[in-house]
């Protein structure tokens, strides 16, 4: 049973944030060149950086797929909704991890990259 509502929930957020960072009206040409990143790291990652889940160390996949994306690029899709889905912390944590850390002090799209000391 818990299984299943685990399956459910990670689901659910992997549609809501695909369809956040990708919403069906959206015709900008800018960050297509990174829609299959960007739902990579969502198929791989999303676990690691959701909201309501416990902060752990990411999978060797995520990492991977961390390694492969266009962070730049991927970064230009996040909006304030992005930042309402997801802990962004927990986004800062897992690329440091995975080692393509987020510079102190950046912008990731609508969200800003805490300084060096909060990261930890």
């Amino acid at each position: 049973m818990a299984m299943h509502f685990n399956t459910n929930v990670f689901l659910w957020a992997f549609f809501a944030i695909t369809g956040i960072l990708f919403p069906s009206d959206n015709n900008m040409v800018v960050g297509q060149g990174c829609k299959a990143d960007v739902v990579n790291l969502v198929n791989n990652c999303g676990m690691f950086v959701l909201r309501l889940a416990p902060r752990i160390d990411p999978s060797p996949q995520c990492c991977a797929a961390v390694q492969k994306a266009n962070i730049p690029c991927a970064c230009s899709q996040v909006t304030s909704e992005t930042v309402k889905a997801l802990d962004m912390d927990k986004v800062v944590f897992v690329a440091k991890f995975c080692g393509r850390p987020l510079p102190p002090g950046s912008k990731c799209g609508a969200y800003n990259v805490p300084p060096a000391a909060y990261l930890g």
